[in-house]
């Protein structure tokens, strides 16, 4: 069997406040027809990353309306997740060769998690991205199953995509983020568009004063009586730290006491190219002390890591998320809910998240961020108008019960 991630189950109930009446009931009625389904979720990692975070709540919450979900993981390692990271990257446009050798290891790390799987049945399946996409070429009875895929795949290596591409067609249904993520190639009887959600009842999205969130800033070096913009990304290339710092630079000749954090803790176990970035991004901030680097767990001592994070979306007078490709962008989605107006990317998922100017603001270049930095942190009131709307917008379109409505009904489909 495959490695398991035990979670607790989470009552709908606990969501009553945060959702509407109608989507309550309508997330009770589905569940009826669906008690004691078997679902088995896989993917890479237990933590870390995105979609583990919503795992952890998803898996949760579908076993709290009844269903008999279940989440396991393929087993780790190291070499398999170095080639899975640079084949995300080629399916987000980077140049990329896939040679004989990378394709046997995927195969065989495909293999060997399948051979775990032989034990384990399910009523639907359900795998997350490229990395254990491949087990369905060993397993001719793994249906009904799903392919939800969280990057973006708008202009994939092609190398890359023609790879990928035959395990996504074996799939009973295909699930993307965004129609811009698709390819014409893709059957539209099996693609279904599910945007990603945030739990608002996770550590990292409780109400959290100002007050206190400065308080914490403080003892983490940051000066709570100057302004604060901070980027909460891992240290990737495609989340553009480099244009964050640049932007910074650009602002700070407006906003002389300005102050930067990016917030990249190394939790992933399957993103080895952190490390690379890092110092890379170390290089650019040329030992400002204005710049605040965050990537060991280890120094926040007691403090869990929702609860930093949450700190600083809470805390910061602007929040960036300047990526260059995006899947979705769950940290936009916690400041958004926070009331916070985030200058992003005009890339992927963020484009479904904000409306340019209603309710934060859509850029692609350091320059532009840095003007946009620079209008919030001397305008408080638009801060604010614009930040009410973006909670607005998460409360109505990416909270957790909708994720969980979404999937029952995509499960009633196929069962």
């Amino acid at each position: 069997m495959l490695p398991y991630v035990k979670i607790p189950k989470i009552k709908l109930e606990k969501y009553k406040e945060a959702i509407s009446k109608n989507l309550f009931n309508e997330i009770k009625d589905l569940a009826k027809d669906l008690k004691k389904l078997k679902v088995v979720i896989i993917n890479s990692t237990p933590r870390g990353g995105g979609v583990a975070e919503i795992l952890k709540n998803l898996v949760g919450l579908m076993q709290g309306v009844g269903l008999k979900a279940e989440w396991h993981i393929i087993p780790p390692n190291r070499k398999f997740f170095g080639l899975t990271k640079e084949l995300h990257n080629a399916l987000q446009g980077k140049d990329f060769i896939l040679s004989f050798k990378a394709r046997r290891l995927y195969q065989r790390h495909m293999e060997e998690s399948a051979r775990l799987m032989l034990d384990m049945k399910s009523d639907v399946w359900v795998i997350n991205d490229p990395q254990p996409a491949g087990v369905i070429h060993y397993l001719p009875k793994f249906h009904p199953s799903i392919i939800h895929m969280h990057i973006d795949t708008s202009h994939p290596n092609k190398e890359a995509w023609g790879f990928i591409e035959p395990m996504l067609l074996s799939y009973d249904r295909i699930i993307f983020s965004t129609k811009d993520f698709t390819s014409p190639a893709l059957p539209k009887q099996k693609l279904r568009i599910i945007p990603p959600a945030i739990d608002p009842l996770s550590d990292k999205n409780k109400p959290l004063s100002v007050h206190t969130a400065k308080s914490i800033l403080q003892n983490f070096g940051i000066d709570p009586t100057k302004p604060l913009m901070t980027q909460v990304s891992r240290f990737d290339p495609w989340k553009d730290p480099i244009g964050v710092i640049q932007s910074y630079y650009i602002a700070k000749n407006k906003i002389p006491n300005l102050q930067l954090a990016l917030v990249g803790l190394f939790l992933a176990i399957d993103d080895p190219e952190a490390i690379k970035i890092l110092k890379t991004v170390k290089k650019h901030a040329k030992g400002d002390p204005d710049i605040f680097l965050f990537y060991d767990p280890q120094s926040l001592g007691s403090l869990k890591v929702d609860i930093f994070v949450n700190t600083f979306q809470v805390g910061s007078d602007v929040i960036l998320q300047k990526s260059t490709k995006e899947g979705f962008g769950l940290t936009v989605t916690e400041a958004m809910w926070k009331g916070k107006p985030v200058i992003g990317g005009k890339v992927g998922g963020i484009k479904i998240q904000i409306k340019n100017g209603y309710n934060g603001f859509l850029v692609t270049s350091p320059k532009e961020a840095a003007k946009r930095v620079i209008q919030l942190i001397k305008n408080p009131a638009l801060s604010e108008r614009l930040g009410k709307r973006a909670r607005q917008t998460v409360k109505e379109k990416f909270l957790m019960p909708r994720l969980l409505r979404d999937y029952l009904k995509l499960f009633r489909e196929l069962k």
